[in-house]
């Protein structure tokens, strides 16, 4: 029986997707739930599966092609040349044991194949090969059955040369790579630009030219956050099952201020003012795919521990390109932590409809003078960019300032005072 493959109904804030990956041919036998492609949209890479067992019968929309929300993509085949879990358990056992394996009359010789094509493996893995130039058949994979991990293809790539060349066969032999060429040659790599970076080089140059952009900058004293993580991270960790880390005070004391100051909470459409009254606060996060935004929803609602959870959730999907659009659609307030990579100081862009956003750096240690003396103190400097059409200055220093207060004096964010 036919079955038309759809793409994913998209949200309001997503317009199209691009067809990624077809990880199944036409013809080639496929398990109900199997992932069949991934589409690629503006924010996340959502997969496609398999409504059945079956095959492909007719691929509609190439990789590459631009798809809309639920827009046919293939034709799929019910029950044809179909594969189940107990033939491929059945077979695993066969060639174990050394026996002929099961095969389906009406699946093709070509699939009878053990090995493990590059569709069979994880999106991580796929780009990490794809961006390295290599074959998925030179790895040697360590995963379960036999499959490529992200580490394989990195040992692959350090191994020294001569490990990867056979006595029989001359260095000269192989293909140039960028790896290889002659010592002097000018090398010059062309790979096109993924929806994701489109999407977030557009957004960034739109936030520049359709916005009053300030930035306003103060510096926070960091000593008393972490004497309380020294004091408590123990029995924080043992009672939560995670550690106590310091973004958690700022998305709370972000949630204070905004508290205090609503038109930094606000946003701007058309020519109305939106007051939100409630806090979604945006942590930008650093994937293999760009920046992207999962959005912590109502702050005020959870404490320190569920909030160092979500994020630690949030960047773990994000590694593995599992964040979903619900998790990045939305948000009142961004926090972006640029000192976990080094930054000193930075004016961060905002993240429109946005009209203001946090930008956190590097912890270090400086001379400062206290009470008439000199003390050596962890210090960090904040930014915050904000949108001057919506928020004067004297709300953007208060704003700051307000955070500043709660970071350095922790007592008062616990307290509501």
């Amino acid at each position: 029986m036919a079955t038309e493959i759809k793409a994913p109904v998209f949200p309001e804030s997503v317009a199209d997707g691009t067809i990624a990956t077809w990880h199944k041919k036409v013809g080639e036998p496929v398990s109900r739930d199997e992932v069949i492609a991934d589409i690629e949209t503006d924010k996340v890479v959502l997969e496609v599966v398999a409504p059945a067992d079956g095959t492909l019968s007719n691929i509609a929309k190439q990789e590459g092609e631009t798809v809309l929300s639920g827009e046919v993509i293939a034709t799929f085949e019910t029950g044809v040349g179909a594969v189940s879990a107990n033939d491929v358990a059945k077979n695993v056992e066969k060639i174990e044991a050394g026996a002929t394996p099961i095969v389906k009359r009406d699946e093709p010789a070509a699939t009878q194949q053990t090995g493990e094509s590059s569709n069979d493996q994880s999106p991580a893995v796929r780009k990490a090969v794809s961006e390295q130039g290599l074959d998925i058949k030179d790895i040697s994979g360590t995963g379960r059955g036999g499959r490529v991990t992200k580490e394989d293809v990195t040992n692959h790539v350090n191994a020294p040369k001569a490990a990867t060349q056979t006595s029989s066969q001359p260095a000269t032999a192989q293909a140039p790579t960028a790896l290889s060429q002659a010592v002097g040659e000018r090398v010059e790599k062309r790979v096109p630009m993924t929806r994701l970076r489109k999407r977030v080089a557009e957004r960034l140059l739109s936030a520049t030219q359709q916005t009053a952009m300030l930035t306003t900058f103060n510096e926070v004293n960091m000593k008393p956050i972490m004497d309380m993580r020294k004091l408590y991270q123990e029995r924080f960790e043992k009672r939560h099952g995670t550690k106590l880390g310091f973004m958690s005070f700022f998305v709370k004391a972000a949630t204070e201020a905004l508290k205090r100051y609503p038109a930094v909470n606000a946003s701007i459409d058309g020519d109305d003012i939106v007051y939100h009254g409630y806090y979604d606060i945006g942590v930008a996060v650093s994937s293999d795919r760009g920046l992207v935004v999962p959005v912590l929803r109502d702050t005020d609602r959870l404490n320190h521990a569920e909030v160092e959870k979500n994020i630690i959730d949030f960047g773990k999907k994000a590694r593995e390109g599992k964040l979903s659009i619900e998790d990045m659609t939305g948000g009142t307030f961004t926090i972006s932590n640029g000192g976990t990579f080094g930054s000193l100081l930075s004016t961060p862009i905002l993240n429109p409809p946005q009209t203001a956003i946090l930008g956190m750096h590097k912890i270090q240690e400086r001379p400062m003078a206290v009470n008439g003396q000199v003390v050596i103190l962890p210090m960090m400097y904040l930014a915050l960019s904000y949108d001057h059409r919506m928020i004067d200055g004297k709300e953007a220093v208060g704003f700051l300032v307000a955070i500043k207060q709660f970071i350095e004096d922790p007592a008062s964010l616990l307290l509501d005072l």
